[in-house]
């Protein structure tokens, strides 16, 4: 075979389905977002949890990380006209969280909310009143009770042709994606490697299905210059599987959100509240937010 046969054996097919980044962007400026319930986590977010990106949300247990996921289930499904995405959400539970009493309690609080800032304003914002009942923002969850890796693992396999199927899913949330892999798993080799191949699968469905991935993290002990320090669990390697990291915690009896790590956001903080009604602004520190 000649030299020139080989280089184009080599060459292989053309590279197919390239995107200017002018187009790219274009599509960034376009894309919606999930509110997230409070308007100045929104803001440090740039509207609230992008579609096409994979978060991950960590912290210390109590923090609100389950209250935020089943918050994002049901703000996902606000009408359009209301300046929502009126879609559907996947919510994968490792732990047993999830509570259909609580969501219900969080519909009822979104419904409430959407009646005061925009029915008041315009009328005619809420086509189908019949659809904002909380029983119907339920019916818009899927819900997976995984309890070992290997059936999490399948849920994530079986997740496209899921999609495919339920073509209004906008979110797909996992609390947490860390809890089997930590009790179960003692090749820490083949854990990296599984998991990886797990994340690479979720970016692949939040681009191709135009939709937000949320993954709940739990929180470790980390020996670093000299002292123990909280950090999020799966290792250094894990927190490359994600396009956004967001970390909760306390300052004394406050809760905060701290964006620490994202290729478009600014290190930032932003105080947020748990309620009867779901996450909600601070009331009191309503102009505040610290950039880091």
């Amino acid at each position: 075979m000649s030299r020139t046969s080989k280089a184009r054996n080599l060459d292989g097919p053309a590279l197919k389905g390239a995107q200017t980044a002018w187009d790219m962007l274009s599509e960034e400026q376009m894309q919606r977002h999930i509110t997230t319930g409070c308007e100045e986590l929104d803001a440090i977010l740039g509207g609230g949890i992008h579609c096409k990106e994979v978060t991950e949300i960590g912290g210390v247990p109590g923090i609100g990380k389950t209250q935020l996921g089943m918050q994002l289930a049901i703000n996902v499904q606000i009408p359009v006209d209301c300046g929502g995405l009126n879609g559907k959400a996947v919510y994968i539970d490792t732990e047993g969280s999830f509570m259909a009493e609580r969501a219900h309690q969080i519909a009822e609080g979104c419904i409430s909310d959407l009646s005061i800032n925009f029915v008041h304003q315009r009328k005619d914002s809420i086509s189908c009143p019949e659809r904002m009942e909380p029983n119907n923002f339920l019916a818009n969850i899927f819900y997976f009770r995984i309890c070992s890796y290997t059936e999490q693992i399948a849920a994530i396999n079986y997740l496209e042709k899921f999609l495919e199927e339920q073509k209004d899913v906008k979110i797909v949330i996992i609390d947490s994606i860390t809890f089997h892999f930590r009790q179960d798993f003692d090749d820490l080799a083949l854990r990296t490697r599984v998991l990886g191949g797990m994340s690479l699968k979720l970016m692949k469905c939040a681009k191709k299905h135009s939709l937000a991935v949320v993954l709940l993290n739990q929180v470790t002990t980390k020996f670093v210059e000299g002292s123990f320090q909280l950090s999020l669990a799966l290792g250094d390697s894990w927190s490359h599987s994600s396009t956004n990291r967001i970390i909760l915690y306390w300052n004394g009896n406050e809760r905060y959100a701290y964006i620490d790590k994202s290729p478009s956001l600014r290190s930032a903080s932003a105080p947020f509240l748990v309620t009867s009604k779901g996450i909600r602004n601070v009331t009191s520190h309503c102009k505040r937010v610290r950039m880091m």
